[in-house]
């Protein structure tokens, strides 16, 4: 899978995504759904449990930049 294929899915947080912490995220992806370590795009931003997010950014193999989908 290449770097840009990941970005635009959908995700929700599994384990809060914030400034000085390695969150998590479930992307449906491949016909099912994978956990990817996460940080917010906004170096200020938190990011709690539940929320939808896009990712925008993909950095292999298992790390992804995200927002949240719908503002925050």
């Amino acid at each position: 899978m290449d770097e840009s294929s990941m970005v635009g899915l959908i995700g929700r947080v599994t384990g809060t995504v914030g400034p000085g912490l390695v969150g998590e995220v479930m992307v449906r992806i491949r016909g099912g759904a994978e956990h990817f370590l996460a940080h917010p795009t906004s170096a200020k931003e938190r990011i709690e449990v539940g929320t939808v997010v896009t990712v925008i950014e993909h950095l292999p193999p298992r790390t992804v930049y995200v927002a949240p989908a719908y503002g925050s």
